[in-house]
């Protein structure tokens, strides 16, 4: 079959951003099918393509992946209005491919939600399959972060929210929690399926060897970030946790703070001003130099802000680039990934919005290293045995093809 996969931000293993899309092209290939990526252009990745653009695109070939390339430039720094304005946009390139392009299926794989606008023309104008991938709940995610707060525009993207997910002939949620969001929708449960994001072991186990960061001594603690600095991952409270260490006198306990995002430059300036010493910033990286970074740090840090609406209702990158090197995990909220922490003991958990038990966790951690090792084991197994992205990708491979 021939599949054409709608998705504004694609990455190549050689760029810096997630690499789910990229994988789950190639799982289709494998298995004997023809695939076409239609992306923009995303800060930090690295679509596999390198000449000019021509008329606004650039085509060719990666891997036996066909890509269409739109000269359309996506950031997170950017504001409200320039995204809108960039994933419409995108959404007019697509829907021309939608309904003049070959292809079999239609797969698309939000966010932003308006990914889903060339799937509805594809299922209603020309009769294709049309499968839809949910990587965050909207409207509930923006509104419950506040970044969009007009009623009208809530009511318009809870319509296009409503024409997506009852367009699609089949549905993917990448937690339990967002495939329970669209059930409760009004959606059948046959037509929903859960598939999260995965663990790239082949990656990961290959590129050992350690990193050297700039700052750092042999005996310091070090705590890793590797994601978007933004609104949504709440790292302020680093700067209180940090601010608390110095206070009860640890100057082992660092920070590796690694990515890029909008609140970034604000988050230096802040460290820079209070003279912490105890934050590092670098910049966002590949998975493979990622890896040999991860494997000179103590523990993995999965932050998110206090907001309910993300307790069960994300699946994050960053999570399982941990676990599959066996990076014990730091957790600061409620939900099913604290609840896959305690269940496998590969990591601890600590109250959202409270510097003070976060603080002491480390410290505490730092004490007692000896039990970083087993939890280390628990945590490459789950990653094993649980979250190994090639065999999700045969599960999505089978849901996206199969009747």
């Amino acid at each position: 079959m021939e599949v054409l996969y709608i998705v504004q931000h694609f990455n190549v293993p050689t760029g810096s951003a997630g690499i789910r899309p990229y994988k789950m092209a190639k799982a289709l290939i494998e298995n004997g099918h023809s695939v076409t990526i239609v992306c923009g252009s995303y800060d930090g990745a690295q679509t596999g393509l390198s000449g000019n653009f021509v008329n606004g695109k650039r085509i060719g070939l990666f891997e036996g992946i066909k890509i269409i390339e739109f000269d359309i430039k996506y950031s997170n720094k950017l504001s409200f209005i320039s995204r809108t304005w960039v994933f419409f946009l995108y959404v007019w390139k697509t829907v021309r491919l939608a309904l003049f392009y070959r292809y079999d299926v239609l797969f698309a794989s939000s966010t932003p939600l308006t990914v889903g606008i060339p799937g509805i023309f594809a299922r209603w104008v020309r009769r294709k399959k049309f499968v839809f991938e949910v990587r965050d709940l909207w409207p509930e995610l923006p509104k419950a972060m506040r970044v969009i707060t007009n009623p009208v525009i809530l009511s318009l993207m809870r319509l296009l929210e409503f024409l997506c997910y009852n367009s699609a002939n089949k549905l993917i949620g990448l937690s339990g929690g967002i495939a329970n969001g669209i059930a409760k929708r009004g959606i059948k449960p046959q037509k929903i399926t859960t598939i999260p994001n995965g663990c790239d072991l082949d990656i990961f186990q290959k590129n050992h060897g350690s990193f050297v960061i700039e700052g750092t001594k042999s005996d310091d603690f070090l705590c890793l970030y590797s994601g978007t600095h933004g609104i949504a991952n709440g790292l302020e409270i680093l700067i209180d946790v940090a601010v608390l260490l110095n206070e009860k006198g640890n100057k082992t306990i660092k920070f590796v703070l690694v990515g890029d995002g909008r609140c970034k430059q604000d988050l230096i300036q802040r460290t820079r001003n209070m003279n912490l010493h105890n934050i590092i910033f670098l910049s966002p990286m590949n998975k493979a130099e990622l890896s040999k970074l991860m494997n000179t740090c103590n523990i993995g840090m999965q932050l998110l802000a206090n907001i309910p609406a993300f307790y069960y209702g994300t699946s994050p990158n960053k999570f399982f680039d941990y676990i599959s090197v066996g990076l014990p995990v730091l957790n600061n909220y409620p939900g099913w990934i604290s609840d896959l922490i305690i269940a496998s003991n590969c990591g601890v958990n600590v109250s959202p919005d409270n510097p003070n038990e976060f603080a002491d966790s480390l410290i505490k951690l730092e004490q007692e290293k000896y039990k970083l090792a087993e939890m280390s084991e628990n945590a490459f197994m789950l990653a094993k045995n649980k979250f190994d992205r090639d065999k999700l990708a045969r599960n999505w491979v089978e849901w996206v093809i199969n009747e």
